[in-house]
């Protein structure tokens, strides 16, 4: 026993050293991702201080390896762009641009403002397009012993015509349909009739009583000038439907439902209500500002009814023993005076709430929270009431979020988890409620959250980071003087 005992004590030993090791591990990972972050940056802020294009004939480029050769598309000229240098001791990472001239057999430093950063192993291409682009996506960052590795995923387009750098924020957003056979395990391309949606991202589907599909809402940008892109969130809602009662013919319709319609939003959730209706709930709206993020999150429920083409604002009854004591015209104030958006007991439908938080970045996040009839909250009961409720005092539910997951069994609504953000943070969900969609009385929580209890890593380690970071930074001022700029120290 003794033997055993010993052995089952150094067993979980062995695991907690595991688990402390494998947590040690993660987060040197993390600092050194965030010290290679800091490098780039330092050396970005270098590149920033060229303000014009200057072309230097010089003699051939240094040795250099994983760098891109490209062939210019109208000209006899090679162009050659980053790579990697180790000398045994140091690695050297580049985003020096050179043109080699094939008939003249002469070298050209061409110094542009705004580079990529330094990188090697990246991919380039050339395309005639627009006088000729050199095209160039992701690669490689070391640091200056060639142990650490940051790996990039950022798209850029050399304009060779005006020798202008540009960053390409890569999104591309399609409007096309695809119908899946559940017979023959096949993909197929619909090419419906009429006007559809406009290319979009985050849209919802719902299929209507009679075999359409109704596509409402979505977000989408657009370039609006050189480095400003700029955000729509879609109210609209369309109707494909099969044409003439033909599976293999569709055409869209645009729709204009009447009733109580939410307010713009993305990030909401959908499920198949009662009845065939659709049911939206939560979501956000961000507003974009120059040196501000406001974010205003929801947690309201609407319905859209495809028979009638409308739609319903889903308002919470409150209990029935809350019905009971208005009958009976007992008009009781609520206990404790610390909670006044809660209401009195007179207070008819949902109460909204509104609450600014301002993070230490400036960002403002405004979260809304529509609670539920108000006047049951804090209600003492009698005796006969307390079997008129399975869950005591009704919950206010599910709080402000976007994401939430949802799914309808037996008329009962379940929402679970989504998420959150205050400032830099973003609070992911875990929590569980579910509403009864027949009465639409009150929700009940069933697996509850505290978002302070979520650990936040960024703000774990700041001053750690900031420490290293301010390290690495001053290690690298030596080496930027020569061409051959490096990694650092």
């Amino acid at each position: 026993m003794g033997k055993k005992g010993k052995k089952e004590k150094k067993g979980r030993g062995a695991e907690k050293t595991a688990a402390k090791m494998e947590k040690k591990v993660s987060k040197r990972s993390r600092k050194e991702e965030e010290d290679l972050e800091a490098l780039i940056a330092h050396f970005q802020t270098l590149d920033a201080k060229r303000t014009q294009t200057v072309e230097i004939p010089c003699s051939p480029p240094s040795p250099r390896l994983n760098a891109s050769l490209s062939v210019h598309p109208e000209k006899d000229e090679l162009i050659l762009f980053g790579g990697e240098y180790f000398n045994g001791q140091k690695t050297f990472l580049y985003n020096e641009l050179y043109v080699y001239n094939i008939r003249k057999d002469t070298w050209t430093k061409v110094d542009i403002p705004s580079p990529p950063p330094r990188r090697c192993a990246h991919q380039a291409v050339v395309v005639p397009q627009g006088g000729g682009q050199l095209w160039v996506f992701g690669g490689e960052f070391a640091s200056p012993n060639g142990e650490q590795f940051y790996h990039y995923k950022d798209l850029w387009v050399l304009h060779l015509a005006t020798k202008t750098w540009e960053q390409v924020k890569d999104y591309i957003y399609y409007n096309d349909v695809y119908a899946f056979n559940l017979d023959t395990f096949t993909w197929s391309k619909l090419s419906p009739s009429g006007t559809g949606p406009t290319p979009r991202s985050g849209c919802q589907m719902s299929v209507t009583p009679q075999g359409g599909i109704v596509v409402y809402g979505g977000y989408s940008k657009q370039r609006v000038k050189k480095d400003v892109d700029k955000g729509t969130r879609h109210s609209d809602m369309f109707l494909l439907k099969p044409e003439d009662g033909r599976e293999d013919k569709w055409v869209w319709t645009r729709m204009n439902p009447s009733g109580v319609k939410p307010t713009p939003r993305s990030g909401f959730s959908v499920a198949m209500a009662p009845n065939h209706q659709t049911l939206f709930f939560g979501g956000v709206c961000d507003e974009e500002e120059e040196e501000s993020l406001s974010g205003e999150f929801f947690n309201d429920l609407y319905f859209y009814d495809a028979t009638r083409n409308r739609w319903f604002e889903g308002q919470l009854k409150g209990p029935k023993s809350e019905k009971k004591k208005r009958r009976r015209g007992r008009k009781e104030e609520p206990e404790g005076g610390s909670k006044p958006a809660c209401g009195g007991a007179g207070t008819q439908g949902p109460v909204q709430v509104v609450k600014e938080v301002v993070a230490e970045d400036g960002t403002v996040v405004t979260i809304k929270q529509v609670l539920t009839a108000p006047g049951s909250v804090g209600q003492p009961r009698s005796e006969d009431e307390d079997s008129l409720e399975e869950a005591g005092s009704p919950a206010p539910g599910p709080c402000p979020r976007s994401n939430a997951m949802l799914a309808v069994k037996h008329g009962m609504l379940y929402v679970y988890g989504g998420m959150f953000e205050a400032g830099d943070r973003q609070v992911t969900l875990s929590d569980l409620h579910c509403l009864d969609l027949h009465r639409m009385e009150a929700w009940k929580a069933l697996v509850e959250m505290d978002p302070e209890t979520q650990e936040w890593l960024e703000e774990t380690d700041s001053e750690e980071d900031s420490e290293e970071v301010e390290g690495a930074e001053g290690g690298v001022d030596d080496h930027d003087s020569g061409e051959e700029s490096g990694a650092g120290d």
